[in-house]
Formats: C-alpha cells, sequence, structure tokens
C-alpha cells in the first residue's frame, strides 16, 4: 500500500524538517510519497524543502508563483497524488504523526475517508468558540454529523480526491463535497499539539469568506445539477406573493371602485412578479449552461514556478 502525503506550506522553515522525520518514523512499513506545496513561503521554507527532496527522491515539490490559499494547494497536491490512501496535513507541527496508523485502521472498516477531530484543541479562544459555532452550523447545513469539519489532518481513499474540486475557502467543507458524491465519511479523535513556531496564517476575514463558501458548496451539493430547482421555488414565492396582491387590488377596483393609482400596493405586488419572473428565469438558464469543465478551468488560475521530483 502506497501512502501520499500532502502538506502545504506557507512559512513554516522551522518545522519542516522535523514534520518529515516524524512522518517518516510513523511509516517504516509502508510506501510513500510526501508531497509539499509551497505556497508562495518567503522564508527559508523553500530552501529547506530543495534540500529535503535531494536527500529523499520520495519527497516531491511543488511550488506556486504566489500565495494561492490552501484549497488551491491541496488541489494541485490531489492532482500529482499517486498512493492508494492520501493524507493531509498542516505544516505546523500541531498534526501528530503518530495517528497515521488509527486513519489506515478506520479506511479499513469500509470508510472512503477519515476526518480528524481534535478534542483537546490547544489553540486560543479566539480560534476554538467561532470553530464550535462553525462547525455546528455547517452539521445542520449539510446534514453530517462532525465534531471538526475543519481539521485538515484527513485520510483519503484515491477514488475520492479524484473527484474532489475545491477552490476560495472551500477546504473546510471537503466531508461535505465527499458526502454528496455518495463516499462514506468517518470521524476519529486525533492528539492535536500546541504550535511551537511561527503564528496562525488565518485572520478574522475567514469568517466571512468561509460563510460565503458554505452557501457555495450548499448550492453546489444540493443544486448543481439541477439549479431550476432552488431558482425555481425563491421566484415561485415572489410569485404568489405578487399574484395574492394583485388579486386583491382586482378585487378592490372591479368590486367595490376603489381607484389604484395611488396605492403602494400595486407597485409592490408588480415588483414582486417581475422579481419572481426573473429568478425562474435564472433557474431555466442555469439548466442550459451548467459548466461542466470547471476544474480544468479553475486550475489554470494557478501558476506553478518549479516540481521536483514529479
Amino acid at each position: 500500500m502506497k501512502l501520499s502525503f500532502v502538506i502545504p506550506v506557507f512559512n513554516e522553515q522551522d518545522s519542516i524538517g522535523q514534520l518529515y522525520s516524524e512522518i517518516i518514523k510513523n511509516i517504516e512499513e509502508h510506501e510513500y510519497e510526501i508531497i509539499f506545496i509551497d505556497d508562495g513561503s518567503t522564508d527559508e521554507s523553500y530552501k529547506i524543502l530543495q534540500k529535503l527532496a535531494a536527500d529523499d527522491n520520495n519527497v516531491k515539490i511543488i511550488k506556486l508563483r504566489k500565495n494561492f490559499g490552501k484549497s488551491a494547494g491541496l488541489n494541485v497536491g490531489f492532482e500529482a497524488a499517486k498512493g492508494d490512501i492520501v493524507f493531509t496535513m498542516d505544516a505546523d507541527l500541531q498534526d501528530d504523526p503518530k495517528e497515521i496508523e488509527q486513519f489506515i485502521k478506520k479506511l479499513d472498516e469500509g470508510y472512503d475517508m477519515v476526518t480528524g477531530w481534535k478534542v483537546k484543541r490547544r489553540d486560543p479562544i479566539s480560534k476554538t468558540w467561532p470553530s464550535k459555532l462553525y462547525n455546528k452550523v455547517t452539521s445542520s447545513t449539510f446534514k453530517l454529523k462532525l465534531h471538526d469539519y475543519n481539521c485538515g489532518y484527513k485520510a483519503y481513499k484515491k477514488e475520492v480526491i479524484d473527484e474532489l474540486d475545491i477552490y476560495g475557502e472551500m477546504h473546510r467543507y471537503i466531508p461535505a463535497l465527499a458526502n454528496s458524491l455518495g463516499f462514506k465519511i468517518a470521524e476519529i479523535p486525533v492528539h492535536h499539539r500546541k504550535r511551537e513556531f511561527g503564528k496562525t496564517k488565518y485572520g478574522s476575514e475567514r469568517y466571512l469568506r468561509g460563510f460565503l463558501d458554505l452557501l457555495t458548496v450548499k448550492l453546489v451539493t444540493g443544486y448543481i445539477h439541477s439549479p431550476l430547482y432552488l431558482f425555481g421555488r425563491i421566484g415561485f414565492g415572489f410569485g404568489i406573493m405578487g399574484f395574492i396582491i394583485a388579486l386583491y387590488l382586482s378585487i378592490m377596483k372591479l368590486g367595490f371602485g376603489i381607484p389604484l393609482y395611488n396605492r403602494p400596493l400595486l407597485y409592490l405586488g408588480t415588483l414582486l412578479m417581475i422579481i419572481g419572473l426573473q429568478f425562474f428565469s435564472i433557474g431555466l438558464l442555469g439548466e442550459l449552461i451548467i459548466n461542466r469543465n470547471r476544474e480544468g478551468n479553475r486550475k489554470k488560475n494557478i501558476s506553478i514556478a518549479e516540481k521536483i521530483n514529479l
């Protein structure tokens, strides 16, 4: 069995070497490849990765020309991975490689993807409390109950990553995307370590991006093949409200002779019917222009500067 490790790196010069050593120590019985994606690092990370690749041909490097973000890094790493099982880990040493065998055992039980659950998370409260709220909202939205959607420590069978297309902040919703495709998802508790080097790369703006991507993933997983079901329902709701208002005003005019030219309700009813028609039209257009080649188009926006051992 061959294991692939896909590890995005952004300014983690102090932790890369130790992470590599710990991974090797815990996979002695397996064939492996470790794919580091240098996501526009500005420190010595790339030089350290080059040395690792020179000493070990199983270490592969993909250097991006600038910082494209974690989802982009995972996407190009997934494309390069050749293993039967693919792991994703953060490069900051908070994910413990000792857990690797536990992931493999869970996959052997018949699951397609296993995600980690940081039961005792070693992060400040400014990250843990928003994360709890996020996990509750996400679990409710996608009807897939997980304690920790955003844990970067995951293991996949190769066929799962072959069908994933992630961008923006959508790495947070990989379990939901995989579940929507019919794959079996499991969750295991993992040891989460305190960050020893560097600092977190995510600011408060990640909450807004994460919320917008939540809407995107819900649309993609629920309506990608039938946009008319979404926009048609919204359009029908607006249209029926406008129709009821118009019917009421018509009765007032025809039955009781009440003039309508000075009734603001007339404009509201007309506006609602127009909005309803527009939403319905958007749904019809969506049915006609569903782009099934979006994966290739998005990956063209990621510029790779260099590849080593690939």
